[in-house]
């Protein structure tokens, strides 16, 4: 007989297939809706990318105790190690901009979108 799924891998598939509905629902949101979004997300107290982080955090911290052990290798903990310091750092830059996610997903919209001009995102190399 199959043992049953735990309650909290259930919980992380559940939070998986949901994150995934939110970013099929976010590619289809009107720019100032979805900004609105997006500044949520990189909320770094409340927001998805500081709850993964701090989950990655305490995944290290648990891979580290059992790496000590001898139940995993040392290398799972490094590894997680190294994803909790890279993503704490993509969420302080991240958190630069917050302020201006937040100000444009809150400004109404009663007028019509003005076009604003175009941003150069593309660097060119000079050989």
């Amino acid at each position: 007989m199959p043992h049953p799924t735990p309650y909290q891998v259930r919980l992380a598939d559940e939070i998986a297939r949901q994150l995934g509905q939110l970013a099929d629902q976010l590619a289809i949101l009107p720019p100032h809706k979805a900004t609105q979004v997006i500044a949520r997300v990189v909320d770094p107290a409340d927001g998805v990318l500081g709850g993964v982080t701090h989950l990655v955090a305490v995944s290290s911290m648990f891979a580290k105790v059992q790496a000590e052990r001898g139940g995993l290798p040392p290398e799972v903990w490094l590894a997680l190690g190294r994803a909790t310091n890279e993503l704490d750092a993509i969420g302080d830059d991240l958190d630069e901009h917050r302020e201006t996610l937040q100000h444009v997903g809150d400004r109404p919209r009663t007028e019509p979108a003005k076009p604003s001009s175009p941003a150069p995102l593309v660097i060119r190399r000079h050989r």
